[in-house]
Parts: structure tokens; sequence; C-alpha cells
């Protein structure tokens, strides 16, 4: 063989390695979690799954120089789009994904007070998958729509001792119902959180919420805190059961101090009731 004939082929070999290599079973275009194989790189890997090699540095943490093992798991996210429908707000879209507005609209190269239009689509970035340790729960399904795990629902405790002022009314077709319960306390009085997770919306929402606050729990649960008179968290806090997340106040439709509190899953309003301890008499 020539010498020229010699480096051909070694270069063949070179280049078709990584696709020997590869189990047509472990394939990142189509998997969640991608196992490393000898010879793979970050690079190549993020061009088989067809997700920018940004977006997996970040879903696993990676740190400089990004060098891989074999052996090592690697989580894939899956790039997730939002069509806006009529009538959505940034607060609704952080809602529906467990995404931090702030993150989305720098996503988007769009400010974080923009209006949304009906129609627009919006990418929706990837999330660490963990919020606070205590959160976890066992995984039931996974809804390809949102990405994330259906999980069984969080300890949920009462954010403040008070009387129940309006009850959940779940909403049927064609009318409004309550999303959540009111409950009467005096102005400043503590707010805390429901359960561990990771505040994903913390400032002024629509209108009639008022000074809001959203945490993430596992999965696709979250609590919303709103009525608030000032908020003592921010955006990617973690928080834990019990921590102050607010003070009760009288903002958005509420007419005497009281807090709008919110259990939602898979976007649902929930009755917060059932998931709540039973009620000291």
């Amino acid at each position: 063989m020539s010498r020229a004939g010699a480096f051909a082929l070694a270069l063949a070999v070179l280049v078709a390695a990584p696709l020997l290599a590869q189990d047509p079973k472990t394939d990142p275009k189509t998997e969640s979690v991608h196992v490393v194989l000898p010879g793979e790189t970050l690079g190549g890997i993020a061009q088989r799954a067809e997700v920018p090699r940004v977006l997996i540095i970040e879903a696993n943490s990676l740190k400089a120089p990004y060098a891989l093992r074999a052996g090592q798991k690697l989580v894939i996210p899956r790039r997730r789009s939002h069509t806006v429908k009529a009538g959505e707000t940034g607060f609704d879209v952080a809602m529906i994904y467990g995404v931090p507005w702030s993150a989305i609209a720098a996503a988007n190269a769009i400010k974080p007070d923009a209006a949304l239009k009906a129609g627009q689509k919006l990418a929706i970035p990837t999330v660490s998958a963990k919020p606070a340790t205590a959160a976890a729960q066992p995984s039931i399904s996974t809804d390809p729509e949102s990405g994330l795990p259906d999980t069984a629902a969080p300890t949920f405790i009462w954010p403040l001792q008070g009387k129940i002022r309006r009850a959940f009314i779940a909403g049927k077709q064609g009318q409004t119902g309550h999303d959540g319960i009111d409950i009467l306390a005096p102005a400043g009085t503590a707010v805390r959180a429901s359960a561990a997770g990771k505040v994903i919306f913390a400032g002024q929402g629509p209108e009639e919420y008022g000074l809001t606050v959203i945490v993430w729990h596992a999965g696709r649960w979250t609590t919303t805190y709103s009525y608030l008179d000032k908020i003592t968290v921010k955006v990617g806090d973690k928080v834990k059961a019990t921590e102050r997340v607010g003070l009760v106040g009288q903002t958005g439709l509420a007419e005497v101090p009281q807090l709008h509190f919110e259990v939602r899953r898979n976007k649902l309003a929930q009755d917060p009731v059932r998931y709540l301890p039973k009620a000291k008499r």
C-alpha cells in the first residue's frame, strides 16, 4: 500500500470510529439521557443529538474544558417552544413550564416587561430538573409536551394560619372559577413556602393578582402566593418548606389584607385544601 493510501485509510478509520462505536439503542438524537461511549466528545454528541452544545453544558452543570469520560451520563435537553395564546402573559408562560420568565425573556432576546402577542413563538430554555432536595418525589410519567416529569404531590403545609375568606371554585365551561383560596390574616403576616422548591416568579403579577411569588416544586407542581405587600425572595432562590416568601398585603383585587394561594398541577388549578393538612379548629 502506498504512503498516500495508508494515510487515507487511517483517516477513514478515524472519521468512522465514533459511528462504529455508536450503538443504535443509544442514539443521542432520540435519548433524554445519553451514556458516553469511549472516544465521544461533547461537540460530537451535541451534533448527533441536534441540541446546542451550550444547552447540554447548562443542563449537566459541566465545567470547562468539558472533558467527558466513558460511562458518564448526560442529560440531553430537548428544545421546547411555546406559542403564545391570546391574553397570555410572561407570568402565565413561566407558570406553565416552571422556568423563570426572566430566563425565557433572555432566551428570546426580549425585554422582561415586553407585551406578548398571540401567535408569538417562544423558545423555552432548559433549567435544572432538581429543585430543592426535599421536594423530590418518585416519578410517575412524563408528558412529552412539557418535558417535565409528572410526579406525586409534594407534602404541602399551610402558608399561614387564618380563616378562608373565599374557597376554591372549579371553573366550568363558560364560567369563571376561583383558582385558589383566599386566607385572611393581618397585614405584614409572614407568608411561608408551602413546600420546598425553587422561585420561578417574584414580582408584579397580572393586575388582579398584585405582588406575587410562584414556587416550582417537583415535576409540574407549583404554588402561587398573591396579594402580597412585600416579596422577600427573588427568582432563582431555592426555598425550604416554611421559609418566608413574602408578607400579607392588600394588592391586586384584595379588599382587605389576605393571601391568595394556589396549587397547580400540569398547569391546572387544584383545590389547595385537598392537599393541605386538616385545619385546626
